[in-house]
């Protein structure tokens, strides 16, 4: 098993889309890249605390490369704007990538890469840590999967997401 984490937006609507994938074994919504040890949702919300809210993803590599999560993060999110993704605006929403080591930062280095030769706009994720990792609170954990299917922000955001994995990504979806 190996772990990424990923910051693009909403924690609610990330972890949704890797919930999709096959070969993601978890995802575990939480904060990164801040100031504040122990944050709450409430701390991050406010934009003081320095952390964006993220998606640490366990998956399998025989089943999933690192570089087919980060390519599927990028065509999920939009890395081309800073410090937002849609109506959600703060640094706690920044595109970032947080590795755990020099192989990742190299790959995650490529993805970003790859995404900017794909992109019209320039690419501003950025790559950040080593940083501690922080679990939200239970209630933000699979989100999508129950009260995020009766709040009208998820219903606008999460499916047009979800259609881009199905589209640009068949095989890697769950069954």
């Amino acid at each position: 098993m190996a772990q990424a984490i990923m910051a693009g937006g909403c924690f609610w609507c990330t972890e949704a889309v890797f919930r999709d994938v096959t070969g993601v074994i978890d995802v575990e919504s939480g904060y990164i890249g801040g100031s504040v040890p122990d944050p709450t949702y409430k701390q991050v919300c406010s934009g003081t605390t320095g952390h964006a809210e993220a998606i640490r993803v366990t998956y399998d590599p025989a089943l999933l490369s690192l570089d087919d999560l980060l390519d599927i993060h990028f065509a999920t999110h939009d890395p081309t704007t800073l410090n937002r993704q849609g109506n959600d605006v703060g640094t706690q929403y920044r595109s970032a990538l947080f590795p755990a080591d020099d192989e990742q930062r190299g790959a995650m280095e490529a993805a970003i890469a790859r995404a900017a030769a794909a992109n019209p706009k320039p690419v501003v994720t950025t790559i950040e840590g080593p940083a501690t990792w922080y679990p939200a609170e239970d209630y933000h954990q699979e989100y999508w999967q129950g009260e995020g299917q009766r709040n009208p922000y998820c219903l606008a955001v999460i499916p047009p997401k979800l259609q881009k994995l199905r589209k640009s990504f068949a095989a890697k979806v769950k069954a």
